[in-house]
């Protein structure tokens, strides 16, 4: 009884969970996993990626065990060092900044690599690049402050992914380069709205954008209208709407 009981959880686990996105890469394919609000599981090749896990095991229940962990910021929705221990291993390594570094326990530093804004490095053949993240206008008092977290840009396969973090559509993001595939967050009072994130989009224009961490103070933002105004901006870009809030 007890096993039944267990496959059945499993499998409702699974049913809510959404289906994974496929592209092609050299070196084999990139595969995006959407999983809630911030958090995503990215597998290429052979590299198993989790961005921001949070939210306790049971969420990645069925998935391959992180090669690799990123993450961008301090706060709740982006950093939870019970969720990190429990989806860890022994070898995976995990990349953050300086004040994530700070708040994870002692005993689970192993493997713990601080990269700061404007560092490089190379794990799991991912090459990584951190990169600002931060709210207009600067201020000490802001709830994203310049220098503090990281967005990323990663490597693979001849692909760049970015991954925003929370942020606006700062300077930093806008001059981004050939990038084939963009997570961005849209949530006020958080980050920004969706007119400005329409507009940061437009202006570095990556092949695909996921619009991604989309639930503010007073809900959803609307994602369909930020389809409608990147699509009338530049129909080139893939918008690709996915249910981070699957329940």
């Amino acid at each position: 009884m007890l096993s039944l009981c267990f496959l059945l959880a499993t499998t409702v686990v699974f049913a809510q969970r959404v289906k994974p996105d496929v592209i092609p890469a050299t070196g084999g394919e990139l595969t995006i996993q959407p999983i809630d609000h911030a958090s995503l599981v990215l597998t290429a090749g052979k590299s198993t990626i989790y961005v921001d896990p949070v939210g306790g095991a049971e969420k990645y229940k069925g998935l391959a065990a992180p090669d690799l962990i990123l993450v961008t910021d301090i706060h709740g929705d982006h950093f939870d060092a019970a969720t990190l221990k429990a989806v860890k291993t022994a070898k995976t390594i995990i990349i953050v900044p300086q004040v994530v570094a700070d708040k994870i326990p002692a005993e689970d530093k192993a493997n713990v690599v601080v990269l700061k804004n404007g560092d490089k490095k190379k794990e799991t053949g991912i090459d990584i690049l951190a990169i600002p993240m931060y709210n207009l206008p600067e201020g000490p008092n802001t709830m994203h402050t310049k220098g503090r977290g990281n967005g990323y840009v990663l490597n693979y396969g001849k692909k760049n992914i970015y991954i925003s973090g929370d942020t606006q559509g700062i300077p930093e993001m806008r001059s981004l380069k050939n990038i084939d595939v963009a997570f961005v967050c849209m949530n006020l009072p958080y980050t920004m709205d969706v007119p400005e994130a329409a507009d940061a989009v437009l202006a570095f224009a990556p092949k695909i954008v996921y619009p991604y961490h989309y639930r503010g103070k007073d809900g959803f933002s609307d994602v369909s209208k930020f389809k409608s105004l990147v699509d009338a901006g530049n129909k080139k870009i893939d918008v690709r709407l996915r249910d981070w809030y699957a329940k």
